[in-house]
């Protein structure tokens, strides 16, 4: 697995999933439930992640839909 996006923005995550899974790229986000920790503030980023094989074409869709996957 590789990290492709890393945010604080619940929507962008939202639209991140729902693009990727329009191409059939499989992507599993991780740390949705550190809002629990941390007092569902949005302190700390979301991640997704997808199959190492799968991170060139999945990032070339985020570009293409005008997401920048650095930040």
């Amino acid at each position: 697995m590789k990290e492709l996006l890393r945010t604080n923005d619940p929507t962008v995550l939202a639209f991140v999933s729902a693009l990727l899974r329009g191409e059939d790229i499989d992507c599993f986000p991780i740390d949705v439930h550190m809002s629990v920790l941390e007092g569902s503030v949005g302190i700390l980023p979301r991640r997704i992640m997808v199959r190492a094989s799968d991170h060139f074409r999945a990032r070339a869709v985020l570009v293409d839909n005008g997401i920048d996957p650095e930040g």
